[in-house]
């Protein structure tokens, strides 16, 4: 089985979990960008803590779940926006205000849309939970 993109699945093998109420999950494969995003996950409360497994076949991530998504996703293509955009973004990927975070790469690195237009900075749309 040949998967394109690594995001994409561990985000939707997160949502499948947290509906039917497992306690931690095995992410396989991972990449950087995937462990960026659970970090940023982690940091705003929706996940655990995760750890990597070494299994010499190029590792895994075991992460904790919580039970605070509803739903998570990748968002595809990835847009471009500028900073005055962020509202849109939000009413677009997002229920309601101030409910839930759209991740953003930037060139400062990954962050929510709520950081990235305190620091006036736009990117390229990543993935959105709430």
């Amino acid at each position: 089985m040949v998967l394109n993109d690594t995001l994409a699945n561990a985000l939707s093998l997160l949502s499948q979990h947290e509906k039917i109420g497992r306690k931690e999950i095995i992410i396989k494969p991972y990449s950087n960008m995937v462990k960026k995003v659970l970090k940023l996950l982690n940091k705003e409360g929706y996940v655990g803590e995760f750890e990597e497994i070494e299994d010499g076949k190029g590792g895994a991530l075991k992460l904790h779940l919580i039970g605070k998504i509803n739903k998570c996703g990748v968002i595809k293509p990835r847009f471009m926006i500028k900073f005055e955009h962020m509202e849109w973004t939000e009413k677009r990927y997002l229920p309601a205000k101030d409910f839930g975070i759209v991740i953003i790469s930037t060139n400062k690195g990954l962050m929510t849309h709520d950081e990235a237009a305190q620091k006036k900075i736009g990117g390229s749309l990543i993935a959105y939970c709430y």
